[in-house]
């Protein structure tokens, strides 16, 4: 069985289904609120805890982190093209906000981005399988519990599926070097705003299928931002768009 391991994903796998976690192990000694916290919702939910020392943990969970790691059923979701009817569930925010990344291949910055994308309300997160890193418990613990409540789904090829929601009505916008100003144009209505690897950016048929390019100023002497911190500069001035229009998703 896998494991998800440090307090934010241990509490949200939790949170969001308790039946699935099947014991909480927590190495002893460790103690303080976010231990009583995990502890009253296993409590609640009638999840087994086990006190083990550190070297137990870490024989079980190579790499655990802050004393705490819940044994799963399964991972989080994340769904492929074929079960994309699936997932118009409870875990949907703003349908209209979608997200595309391609070639993100540091599992700590997959792990970020996706929780920038969870705090952001974002409906739909695609992932396109070549290129990118897995969804591990690496990229879980840096996503601090963000993909037990996000819609995240592999597809095969970004421009096809581009193609697919600029049918459907949405406006694409890539993010680039030398873009235009995300406070220069309109993210309010149905958006999906692509990000790509960390060494190349997005791909070249990618950027064809958008239909404009996104970037931040720099004021400084780099050249440009880690990728999940840019997508929190862009993702967040979306949302100030569409609060302004009264467009939040649900929570």
């Amino acid at each position: 069985m896998p494991f998800v391991h440090g307090f934010h994903p241990v509490r949200e796998a939790l949170r969001r289904r308790p039946h699935q976690v099947l014991r909480v192990l927590i190495a002893r000694r460790e103690s303080g609120p976010r231990v009583r916290d995990v502890s009253e919702l296993c409590a609640r939910h009638g999840v087994a805890t086990q006190a083990v020392d550190w070297a137990a943990l870490h024989r079980l969970v190579p790499g655990a982190r802050q004393g705490i790691a819940a044994e799963i059923v399964e991972p989080a979701a994340v769904r492929d093209a074929e079960s994309r009817q699936a997932a118009h569930s409870a875990l949907a925010g703003d349908r209209d906000l979608v997200v595309l990344l391609e070639d993100v291949q540091d599992p700590r910055n997959l792990g970020a981005l996706l929780r920038v994308c969870e705090g952001a309300g974002v409906g739909r997160v695609l992932i396109r399988d070549r290129g990118a890193a897995p969804v591990t418990p690496t990229v879980v613990s840096a996503a601090a519990g963000a993909t037990e409540w996000l819609d995240v789904e592999r597809i095969t090829n970004s421009a096809d599926e581009l193609r697919r929601l600029k049918d459907a009505g949405y406006w694409v916008w890539g993010a680039a070097p030398g873009g235009v100003s995300p406070w220069d144009v309109d993210l309010a209505g149905p958006v999906v705003l692509c990000f790509g690897g960390e060494e190349k950016g997005l791909r070249r048929l990618t950027r064809e299928r958008c239909d404009g390019l996104l970037g931040l100023p720099m004021l400084g002497r780099v050249e440009s931002l880690n990728v999940a911190t840019a997508a929190a500069a862009l993702l967040y001035e979306a949302v100030r768009q569409r609060s302004l229009a009264g467009r939040r998703g649900p929570k």
